[in-house]
């Protein structure tokens, strides 16, 4: 199991080299060990920086074409730097019954941006998630991997209002 790093200030290029290194040491002998190098990265640095493909790609005897593919594909994967706050949105069933896309045209309205980007002033990477697991609680979401259930629209202004003033 992975745990995710709360974003926050930018990542040197030695120091995503050095936590790619770390993560190609520690999971390269594993069958199919692309998804657990990615995740050990992205736990470590909070990103997968496009410029390892390269060096994933020759340490796992792939393609870069592989290595890319794996990153866009998946949800969680992000290829840029979040920002200081990653608020994930529900995007399931349950949490649409009862009005998560409501919330949903709302957040991205809020901070002019959508799903899978960062707001201009650099608080908040917009991540839609298919299930957080708080399904009686609907809608939900995660904030800096706190949950929240029951997000009314004025509850989901203030959780936007909080992070874009927190530090």
């Amino acid at each position: 199991m992975h745990t995710e790093k709360v974003p926050g200030a930018p990542v040197s290029p030695e120091a995503w080299t050095g936590a790619v290194e770390k993560a190609l040491d520690r999971h390269r002998s594993e069958p199919g060990a692309l998804l657990p190098v990615l995740h050990a990265i992205q736990d470590a640095i909070g990103w997968i920086p496009p410029e390892s493909h390269g060096r994933l790609a020759e340490a796992l005897s792939l393609s870069k074409a592989d290595v890319y593919g794996v990153v866009t594909f998946y949800h969680d994967f992000r290829s840029s730097p979040p920002g200081r706050h990653l608020l994930k949105l529900c995007r399931a069933e349950a949490c649409q019954a009862m009005g998560a896309e409501a919330l949903a045209t709302r957040v991205k309205a809020k901070l002019g941006i959508e799903f899978g980007l960062t707001s201009a002033d650099g608080a908040v990477t917009l991540q839609p998630v298919y299930c957080l697991g708080n399904c009686a609680c609907s809608p939900a979401l995660m904030i800096d991997g706190n949950l929240i259930g029951r997000v009314t629209p004025e509850r989901l202004d203030q959780i936007v209002a909080n992070a874009r003033a927190a530090r």
